[in-house]
Parts: structure tokens; C-alpha cells; sequence
């Protein structure tokens, strides 16, 4: 999403880093293509503070879309906690190899990722977007 909201970046990919397997990595967390998609929902909707009314506005933007984002992946997976999604415990080093040998990350994770993406755009499609310019 970033190349198409603008930010063209790459320390937004590094600043990503940490979501990989729910945050910290190894964690009951929730899944990183949640915590990456809501930063992206901030980043989209960004705006200057110094218009009070525009960034109350965006706030509430940000905070809808969110909340539908993670209503929506509950709905379709039955959690948000990276655990859970994958069936492994992450905290566990055998089962964290087991995550990473096994490809469940493709087979799953995949799936979350995609997801995320085409809920990103369906905002956009649907208008629900920043009414304001990118900054």
C-alpha cells in the first residue's frame, strides 16, 4: 500500500520490521499485517494539526476504518492474535522453526496479507478515504 497512498519509503519498511509474527516477533500478539495496515490507515489519512476541524475529521477516518479493518479479519479468521491464526505458539523456538520450515507462513499468512490489501483498497474504492489531499 504504500506506493499507492505516496509513500514512497523505505523506512516504512523498516518501521514494519517489528509486526513480522505479531510484534516483537515471538509474542500473543495481534497479526503484523493488522498492526502494519492500521499505521497505514494513520499515513493515509495524515494531515496538518495545525487545522483542528481537518485532523478531528481524519482522526475519526483512521479510527472508523480500523475498527471495521479489524472487525471484518475477526469475522473472517476468528482472531487478530498471530497465535492463534497460525495454530502455533510463537514464544516456543521449536515452534517457532516449525512456523518457519513448514511454510504455514505462506499458506496463511498470505492469505491475511491479501486480505488486509484489498480492505485498504476497498476503503479507497468506497470513498471512505481522506477527503483531504495527501500530504
Amino acid at each position: 500500500m504504500w506506493e499507492a497512498y505516496g509513500l514512497d519509503n523505505e523506512d516504512i519498511l523498516w518501521a514494519g520490521i517489528p509486526f513480522l509474527g505479531g510484534i516483537g516477533g515471538r509474542q500473543e500478539a495481534p497479526c503484523g499485517v493488522i498492526s502494519a495496515s492500521a499505521m497505514s490507515l494513520g499515513l493515509r489519512h495524515r494531515c496538518s494539526l495545525t487545522d483542528k476541524d481537518q485532523a478531528k475529521m481524519a482522526r475519526v477516518t483512521i479510527r472508523d476504518n480500523s475498527n471495521e479493518l479489524i472487525k471484518d479479519f475477526t469475522d473472517n479468521f476468528g482472531s487478530i492474535i498471530c497465535n492463534d491464526l497460525i495454530g502455533l505458539d510463537m514464544s516456543d523456538p521449536d515452534q517457532y522453526r516449525e512456523f518457519q520450515e513448514s511454510g504455514i507462513w505462506k499458506e496463511k499468512c498470505c492469505r491475511f496479507i491479501e486480505f488486509a490489501i484489498e480492505k485498504l483498497y476497498e476503503f479507497e474504492e468506497k470513498g471512505e478515504s481522506h477527503p483531504f489531499p495527501i500530504l
